[in-house]
This record gives C-alpha cells, sequence and structure tokens, in this order.
C-alpha cells in the first residue's frame, strides 16, 4: 500500500509530470489559441426567450441574416433560453424583428471597440503586477533564493495550465476569466507557503514527515475548494443557464485547483528536497 510518506520520498522524479503538463498547455495557447471574451473583442451579448424548439445552427442563421458581416456564436440553448454572442456593432432591432415567431431578446449589453481595447490592456496589466508583487512578497518571506523560485515557478505553471485548458475546453478569455486567474495566483502561493514554510523553517522531524503534515492540510483545502466550484459548475450548467460567466469561473478554477495540487506537491517539493538534501 502506498502511504503519503512513501509517495512524498519518491517525490523529485516526479518533477517530470507538472513539467510536461505545463509544456503542453503552453503547446495548446500556441496553436489553438483563446476566444475572447465580448468584454475584450467588443460586441453584444443577447439573451433570446424561445418560443419553440431550435437548434443551434437554425438559430445562428437567422441572426446571421439580420447581421450578415458579424460573427455569431450561440453560447447556449438550455430551458427554452438561448445566450448569443455577436462580434461587432450589431443592430439589436433588426435581429429582434428577424426573431419574431422565434423568440424575444429579454436582455442585451454591448461593449464598444475603444473599450475592449482598454479591457484588454487592463487584464495585461493585472495578471503582470499580480505576479511581480507576489514574487515580491515570496522573497520578502523566504529570503532564499531556491524556495523562493521554486514556489514562483509552481503558480507560473498552475496559470500556464489553467490557460491551457481555456484553450482547450474552448473557455473564453474574459474580464471574469481573468479575475479566476488572479484568485488562482493567490490560492497557488498559499498552498505552496504552507508547504515550503513547513518544510524549510520547522525542525522537528524529518523533511517527509514535515510534508506529510503539510500534504494533509494541502490536499483538505484543494478537496474543499475543488468540490465547491464543482458544484457551482454543475447548478450553473443545468439550472442557471443564463448565468455562463459562473460557469466560465468555476470551470478556470476546477483546472487551476487540480493543477496546483500538481505544481505544489510534485514540483515545489521536489525542488525543495534537492534543495535540502544537497544543502545538508
Amino acid at each position: 500500500m502506498i502511504t503519503f510518506e512513501k509517495f512524498l520520498e519518491s517525490s523529485k522524479p516526479l518533477i517530470a509530470i507538472p513539467v510536461v503538463i505545463t509544456l503542453i498547455a503552453l503547446v495548446l495557447i500556441a496553436t489553438v489559441g483563446l476566444n475572447q471574451g465580448i468584454e475584450l473583442k467588443g460586441g453584444t451579448v443577447v439573451v433570446i426567450d424561445l418560443e419553440k424548439s431550435i437548434s443551434e445552427n437554425e438559430l445562428q442563421s437567422i441572426i446571421s441574416s439580420a447581421a450578415p458581416n458579424q460573427i455569431v456564436d450561440i453560447k447556449s440553448i438550455k430551458n427554452n433560453q438561448a445566450t448569443v454572442d455577436i462580434t461587432g456593432d450589431t443592430d439589436v432591432v433588426k435581429i429582434s424583428s428577424t426573431l419574431e415567431g422565434t423568440g424575444t431578446i429579454t436582455s442585451y449589453r454591448s461593449v464598444g471597440p475603444i473599450l475592449s481595447s482598454e479591457s484588454m490592456t487592463q487584464v495585461y496589466y493585472a495578471l503582470a503586477f499580480a505576479f511581480i508583487f507576489m514574487s515580491i512578497t515570496v522573497f520578502i518571506i523566504f529570503r532564499d533564493i531556491i524556495p523562493s523560485l521554486a514556489v514562483i515557478f509552481a503558480a507560473l505553471s498552475d496559470i500556464i495550465i489553467a490557460v491551457g485548458g481555456m484553450s482547450l475546453f474552448g473557455i473564453p478569455l474574459s474580464v471574469a476569466s481573468v479575475g479566476a486567474l488572479l484568485m488562482l495566483i493567490g490560492y497557488s502561493v498559499d498552498t505552496d507557503i504552507l508547504l515550503t514554510t513547513r518544510v524549510l523553517k520547522r525542525k522537528e522531524g524529518t523533511i517527509t514527515e514535515r510534508a506529510t503534515d503539510a500534504l494533509k492540510t494541502g490536499l483538505t483545502m484543494a478537496i474543499t475548494s475543488i468540490s465547491s466550484m464543482v458544484a457551482l459548475f454543475l447548478v450553473v450548467y443545468f439550472f442557471i443557464p443564463a448565468a455562463q460567466t459562473l460557469a466560465d469561473i468555476a470551470a478556470v478554477l476546477i483546472i487551476g485547483l487540480v493543477a496546483d495540487v500538481l505544481t505544489t506537491w510534485l514540483m515545489n517539493l521536489g525542488i525543495l528536497r534537492w534543495y535540502l538534501e544537497g544543502r545538508k
């Protein structure tokens, strides 16, 4: 039977697992790319109450006839309600008249190209500043280059894997999903600092015993967080389809939290073991 102690004693070679997954995520981001949400590319989000059953292709064809030069993306059709993204300048009145007999537009929101450009710039600034200040804080806490870099690399891999998952599953990059990524930076650093503090600064017991104590606490936190995000995703998907933004946030956090388990307890711990054993 494999115990926590036996697993952690063999953690150094397991560094390769999160490294390979991170590289795969980078390939996905470079080849598949990311879909941008309306907030970042400009356009209109329309919510339609359907009067009859209709397929996504049929609804897309109807809306495209009223918006021939725009990209129409049917985000969801559930419980006689459809959510549609329309890129570019949109004549909502014209679309509404085209939908007569098929459905009624109950709400819509539009974002112009200037505002979307500013939002994209703010996204880059938010992620950059979050990483810069996180790195400074980590160096101040540990004042040791190797453990600090291990925490930073683990957090960076966590974010890269989450973005790769967004690319793989078609989750759009939006203000909401960026908020989820910023939350992941904080969560990742939290678990990495938990591990590093207990392994590096505590003196009682062996490295494996200290890491096992941290692992039990960290896994409890991870399982609780992942379970709550899975519950949120399922509730939105089956019962509140109009709240697609919440489902996107939950999906990003699920991917990132699972990635954090790998990057913290395989990558970070493996680097710490190498560092501490080499220092001895």
